[in-house]
């Protein structure tokens, strides 16, 4: 039974959203970061990415730098620039890019549906990065930005937030990034218990993106938890903050891969190679965008070749196996061009298919890689499946657009 909680977000005031509304952290540089709040010295990064208030060689995750983030919370509140609502409520978040929208549900979720499996997720996480989120929770005490959560559509809720939206919209801009968001507040009980009890009736829910944070989320909140000797299972470490989208309304784009050699081999031998597992066609400099499953395009010395695994190569039965992904890594990247391990080889870089074909081509034109691929994108429901059967996707699989912004609700847990 998943769990949906309202609660009295900290929110940006309406004439300021534009301005503190950033990026999630994960999605910029610190380098980049630096230059937005140049520009604008009120952006959210200031909480989410502190660091960039220390010089360039001071230590990232040193405690002083978390400490700074909530530092800078609090004064952006004495600034007047965060309101803390009066009452729990709980907020539809839409966002529209290209004529496409997507409307989510902005509450708590317990950390319990985390540890007992009614969350499920697709992605293996690194203890450095859950440890980076873990301290900016310790010592900032909030939930700086919501994760990106799924759940099955449901004809329910789609009509209580199709009646929702027909209401004025507490937020409505478009950011830098062309993407409009549009915030209601939901501060109805009636509506409030409606969408929680239709909640209630989903045996799971699903991390779309944002594993890293909530993993941190969950197991700072046991923390909190254990160190508390007058724990009543109602305080806010209880719960952290999530958006839940229906999962028809999500897109996921492709996450590319690029290689710096060939192993030490030259052309023909790498394409005799190929020749083994896969029927190929040559594009020429023409650029080749899969189409399709089981659909690989190559971008090599200039041209862009099409490769689709010969029958025998993968297995149907298999969600994780027949994934493009795991074909690639099968039957490319490690037997051929000596990669092991996707998460440390330095050899290999990622590509969100947000950037395009172009990106794959400059950088293997400008002599920094040697061969590039791109992939068709995993679906939610093959996303869905896989996560009900217990695997794990292969890592960097799933590109999520458009981004959330951070800065428009905060979780505090004082």
């Amino acid at each position: 039974m998943a769990s949906l909680k309202p609660f009295r977000a900290f929110r940006p005031v309406r004439d300021k959203v534009f301005l503190v509304a950033a990026l999630p952290y994960d999605v910029i540089s610190a380098s980049e970061a630096r230059e937005v709040v140049k520009r604008n010295p009120i952006s959210f990064l200031r909480i989410t990415r502190p660091e960039i208030d220390f010089s360039r060689d001071h230590d990232p995750y040193d405690h002083n730098v978390y400490l700074k983030g909530d530092g800078n919370f609090r004064k952006a509140c004495e600034m007047g620039l965060f309101e803390q609502d009066k009452e729990d409520c709980l907020y539809i978040y839409m966002l529209e890019k290209d004529g496409k929208q997507q409307t989510g549900i902005v509450g708590c979720v317990g950390i319990e549906d985390y540890f007992n499996e009614t969350i499920k997720k697709h992605e293996l996480t690194r203890p450095d990065k859950e440890e980076d989120r873990k301290n900016h929770i310790r010592f900032t005490n909030m939930h700086a930005e919501p994760v990106l959560f799924s759940y099955p559509s449901a004809k329910n809720i789609e009509r209580i937030i199709s009646d929702i939206k027909k209401s004025k919209p507490e937020y409505d801009f478009v950011a830098t990034d062309r993407v409009r968001h549009v915030v209601w507040v939901v501060s109805d009980p009636k509506r409030i218990d409606k969408l929680v009890a239709e909640f209630e009736s989903f045996p799971h829910t699903y991390v779309a993106d944002g594993h890293h944070r909530t993993a941190a989320a969950a197991l700072a909140g046991r923390e909190f938890r254990h160190k508390n000797p007058h724990h009543q299972g109602i305080e806010e470490y209880n719960y952290f903050m999530a958006v839940h989208f229906p999962h028809h309304e999500l897109q996921i784009f492709d996450y590319n891969r690029l290689v710096k050699d060939l192993n030490g081999l030259n052309r023909d031998e790498f394409l005799d190679l190929l020749n083994q597992s896969f029927d190929i066609k040559s594009n020429g400099p023409a650029q080749y965008k899969p189409q399709k499953p089981h659909e690989i395009s190559m971008y090599l010395e200039g041209n862009w070749f099409i490769l689709r695994p010969k029958p025998g190569t993968w297995d149907k039965k298999d969600p994780i196996g027949a994934l493009d992904v795991t074909i690639l890594y099968d039957q490319i990247l490690k037997p051929i061009l000596g990669i092991d391990d996707l998460r440390t080889d330095q050899r290999i870089d990622f590509v969100g298919g947000i950037r395009g074909l172009d990106e794959l081509e400059k950088r293997v034109a400008n002599g920094e890689m040697k061969v590039a691929f791109a992939l068709y994108p995993v679906t939610m429901e093959q996303l869905m499946k896989i996560a009900d059967s217990g695997k794990i996707l292969p890592p960097k699989t799933t590109w999520f657009e458009p981004k959330l912004r951070s800065g428009l609700f905060v979780h505090r847990l004082e």
